[in-house]
């Protein structure tokens, strides 16, 4: 039960946090020479990069290493040099709030489900 609850409060946390950097790449649509950022996983950021540990000075992640990298995206370029698409950025705002509001509701429910075995009903 509370490794859903750790993979249910990872999953909530993560989107919480692709939101900030959302709203941020909307704050700076007009800035221009902004390039948009996004949020993913560190361990996927790692698998989708490939690394390799080919010097020994090379250390592995620890567990309080940060889960989440912001990375920028590679997009097409505005006329000011400004990557950021609005429309995009927007669809991807409301996917990652229903991620949020999902997780959380499934959160509500393990705790409910672990209120009643704790009261013995």
């Amino acid at each position: 039960m509370w490794e859903k609850i750790d993979k249910l409060t990872l999953g909530a946390s993560y989107h919480l946090e692709r939101t900030k950097v959302i709203q941020g790449n909307i704050a700076n649509a007009d800035t221009p020479g902004y390039k948009p950022k996004e949020l993913v996983f560190a361990k996927e950021l790692e698998r989708s990069l490939e690394l390799k540990k080919d010097d020994p000075r090379h250390t592995e992640p620890t567990e309080n290493s940060k889960k989440f990298e912001e990375v920028e995206l590679k997009s097409l370029r505005g006329y000011d040099d400004n990557r950021v698409d609005i429309q995009e950025e927007l669809a991807k705002l409301a996917e990652s709030s229903i991620m949020y509001k999902a997780l959380g509701e499934n959160l509500k429910k393990e705790f409910t489900k672990l209120k009643l075995v704790i009261s013995g009903r």
